[in-house]
Order: structure tokens, then sequence, then C-alpha cells
């Protein structure tokens, strides 16, 4: 871990990092695969450290940054391409992403930042706030992709309410 100042908390094949062997990042997920998709594509799921977001083996204040993008599907065939490149929500997908929410937050060094993505084909961005609420607010987002389902927002650990 030393050197890394980075989490990516649930990489997956860390479809949106410009560098992928980033130096200061520390890559982890709770799966390591490789799967040939329907076209033929290699898609690589290869993090530096196997965890489960909701309770991860580092120390509290470890990171300057965090990025959280966990699995957002409920309803996937398991062997579906979507179900292999993004991963599948449990049942449990509340308790289980309060719980992310909360570990990211446990390992981000005060003041450090936690960039949060989410896409609300299934499950509304307003569904996921209400679980997380009451302890982080965001202080940033944006809308992405051809529909705009797609949000990225940025909270900040020991801001609440937008104060420090």
């Amino acid at each position: 871990m030393k050197g890394k100042i980075i989490l990516d908390a649930c990489c997956g094949s860390k479809m949106f990092w410009f560098d992928k062997t980033n130096p200061n990042t520390l890559f982890a997920d709770v799966r390591s695969k490789t799967h040939t998709l329907c076209d033929g594509r290699l898609l690589e799921i290869s993090p530096d450290v196997e965890h489960d977001f909701r309770n991860m083996p580092y120390p509290d204040n470890s990171f300057k940054m965090v990025v959280f993008d966990p699995p957002h599907l409920l309803k996937l065939g398991k062997n579906s391409w979507m179900a292999k490149k993004y991963g599948i929500l449990n049942p449990t997908w509340e308790i289980d992403l309060k719980a992310g929410f909360d570990e990211c937050m446990r390992v981000l060094e005060p003041f450090g930042t936690l960039i949060f993505k989410w896409n609300e084909n299934q499950i509304k961005i307003g569904q996921v706030l209400k679980l997380i609420q009451y302890d982080y607010k965001p202080i940033v987002g944006h809308r992405s992709g051809k529909s705009g389902d797609t949000h990225w927002l940025v909270f900040m650990k020991g801001l609440q309410n937008g104060k420090a």
C-alpha cells in the first residue's frame, strides 16, 4: 500500500481510468476474472487487491481520495455481459451501499475527496442519497451519458451541510 494515496474501492475493469496502472492508486475489487464478451473482446478485472467494499482492510484515514463506483444493477442474468462488466447488486443493496459509503469515508483522510459514480437505470440516485443523507452530502455533481442517467458526485470528508 506504500505510496498509494488513491483507492478505487470497486475498480472492475477500470473503464473510466485514463491510466489503468496509475502508480498512486490502489485498485481493489471483490473479484478477479477474465471474460470473453459476445463480440470477442476480453474483459479483464484485475485489481491489485481483492476486498469487499463493505469491510475494507485498511486503517482509518489511509487515502487522500477514494473512488466509489459500485454495481448499480439488480435485474440481470448472472451470465449476461452487463453482469460480467459491472457486477450485480445483492438483494440487500441498501444496507450494502450504506456500509460501502461508511467504509469509504472511514478510510478517507479528513478533508479527503470521495468520487461517487452511479447509473440510475434501475435505481434512482435519490434512493441512494436517502440512504446516506444524514451522514454525507455531495458538494458538486454532474450528469452524463446519452440519457443523463449516470451521476458523478463529489463528497468531502468532514464537511457537514457544506460547512467544515
